[in-house]
C-alpha cells in the first residue's frame, strides 16, 4: 500500500540540541496511526533525507522520524570519542523533545548499532525494533578496509576509495543475483566519490567510531520484539553473522532474496513492505520476497 496522489503529507524539520551538539529531526506525517512512530536510522553515510522515498509506503501506516544526529549531514560535527552511547541517548532525547512515546526503530548497518544500543539503554522507549545488516563485532575484514580508507583519504585517492567502498559493501560478481546490481554499484561510486569536505571528514570519523567503541552491549535483555535481517547475498554482514545475533537477542531472522548489504535501494519497496508488516504485527510468513523467517524467541 503506498499513499495517493492527493493524500495531505504534513512534514517538520526540528533542530534540537543534545549536550551542546545541534542535531535534526524531519518529522512527516499523513494522519495515519496503525502503530507507534517509526524511527528510521540509516548508515554512517546517510542524512535525514535518505530515506525520504520509503514515506509513500510507510505513511499510510504511521508517523515517520528520520534524523540527522550529531556527525551527521547538516548537524554538528561529532567527535570520535563519543559513541554508540552518546547517539543512542540523543535518538532517546529525541523521542521525549517531539513528544513521540514509545517508538517503533530500524536501523541499518551503522544505524543498526545505534537502534539495538537505543532498546539496551531505553527499553521504555522502544515497542519494536528491527535491525538490518548487523553483527555483534566489528569484522577484522572491516577493520581493514577502514584503516585502508583512512590512508586514502590521507593520499587524496578519492575515486579509488569510491571504488574500494562499492566493492566492500555490495556482493561480488558470481556470488549471487542481486536486482539492480550494475545501477546500484554506479550510484554508489557517484556518491562516495562526490562526498564534500565535510561529508568526507563525517564519514571517516563514523568509522573510526565503529573501531574504538563496542558494536553492542553483551548481555542485555530486550523487552521489545526484534527481527533481524540482511540481504542473502550480503557479504558485509553475511546471513551467518545476522542469524547469530538473532539467536543471542531471542529474536526472528530472515534474509530478503536478490540483494546484499545495499538492500535498502536494490529492494526499497519489498523492505518497506517487510517494515510495514512488522511493525504492524502482521505475519510474515509467505512473504514473496523473504527466504523462510527464523524464530529464536523461545530458545
Amino acid at each position: 500500500m503506498s499513499l495517493s496522489t492527493d493524500t495531505a503529507i504534513t512534514v517538520a524539520d526540528t533542530t534540537l540540541d543534545y549536550r551542546g551538539f545541534n542535531y535534526i529531526a524531519r518529522t512527516s506525517t499523513a494522519g495515519s496511526s496503525a502503530t507507534e512512530p517509526l524511527v528510521l536510522l540509516g548508515g554512517s553515510s546517510q542524512d535525514r533525507f535518505s530515506w525520504m522515498r520509503y514515506e509513500r509506503w510507510l505513511l499510510p501506516h504511521t508517523t515517520v522520524v528520520t534524523l540527522e544526529l550529531p556527525g551527521y549531514g547538516d548537524a554538528d560535527a561529532l567527535p570520535v570519542e563519543h559513541g554508540m552511547d552518546f547517539l543512542a541517548d540523543a535518538v532517546s532525547h529525541t523521542t521525549e523533545a517531539l513528544a513521540l512515546g514509545r517508538v517503533n526503530v530500524f536501523g541499518a548497518c551503522f544505524g543498526a548499532s545505534i537502534a539495538l544500543r537505543l532498546a539496551q539503554r531505553h527499553p521504555g522507549h522502544v515497542a519494536r525494533l528491527m535491525l538490518g545488516g548487523t553483527a555483534a563485532e566489528i569484522s577484522p575484514e572491516y577493520t581493514a578496509s577502514a584503516r585502508r580508507w583512512r590512508r586514502m583519504v590521507d593520499d587524496g585517492r578519492f575515486d579509488d576509495m569510491a571504488q574500494d567502498m562499492v566493492e566492500q559493501f555490495m556482493a561480488p560478481p558470481g556470488h549471487g543475483r542481486v536486482r539492480r546490481q550494475a545501477a546500484v554499484a554506479r550510484l554508489m561510486r557517484q556518491r562516495f566519490a562526490r562526498l564534500t569536505a565535510r561529508e568526507l571528514a563525517m564519514d571517516i570519523t563514523h568509522h573510526e567510531r565503529l573501531l574504538t567503541h563496542p558494536w553492542s552491549l553483551p548481555g542485555r535483555p530486550l523487552s521489545a520484539p526484534v527481527l533481524v535481517f540482511t540481504g542473502e547475498h550480503d557479504t558485509i554482514t553475511p546471513p551467518e553473522v545476522g542469524r547469530r545475533v538473532a539467536a543471542d537477542l531471542g529474536a526472528r531472522f530472515t534474509t530478503i532474496t536478490e540483494s546484499d548489504h545495499l538492500v535498502q535501494i536494490e529492494r526499497d519497496s519489498e523492505l518497506a513492505d517487510l517494515m510495514a508488516h512488522f511493525f504492524t504485527d502482521r505475519a510474515l510468513d509467505h512473504l514473496p520476497y523473504l527466504n523462510p523467517v527464523e524464530d529464536f524467541t523461545r530458545t
